[in-house]
């Protein structure tokens, strides 16, 4: 079995945070308490506590992209990422970067999409037809 990843970040309502990561992501509800919920964020814990969000910056250059530093987030198959991209669309998610294609005909083309999370933690999400691809120079 390969390791799993471990994020905990502040967030500033539990309640819109459930609704976000359970609802709007699809990410299974774990355990809680009344100060953090845990989630299974594509197969990793992430764990939310009341507090105040790190600040970010737009100052990672990516591609063509200036995008939100620090930012966490997930690498899933195309078909999945593409069934995630309907589904925020769907919900009205406003994007910082909407879906779009990144080194297009490259070593590592990928679909990304960022956005944040109800506390202004920025999430990208990428999308990899090989996943040969994620470390691909």
């Amino acid at each position: 079995m390969k390791s799993l990843f471990h994020l905990a970040l502040h967030v500033t309502d539990l309640e819109a945070t459930r609704v976000f990561y359970r609802d709007v992501l699809g990410c299974e509800e774990g355990r809680s308490t009344e100060t953090w919920v845990d989630f299974d964020f594509f197969g990793h814990q992430l764990s939310c506590h009341l507090g105040e969000p790190f600040p970010v910056t737009r100052t990672g250059k990516v591609g063509d992209h200036m995008v939100m530093m620090p930012h966490m987030g997930a690498v899933l198959a195309l078909p999945d990422w593409m069934a995630l991209s309907d589904r925020l669309q769907a919900a009205g998610i406003a994007f910082d970067i909407p879906p779009v294609i990144r080194f297009e005909g490259e070593p590592g083309e990928q679909r990304t999409m960022f956005f944040f999370d109800p506390s202004g933690n920025p999430i990208e999400i990428k999308g990899f037809a090989d996943f040969e691809g994620l470390f691909a120079h």
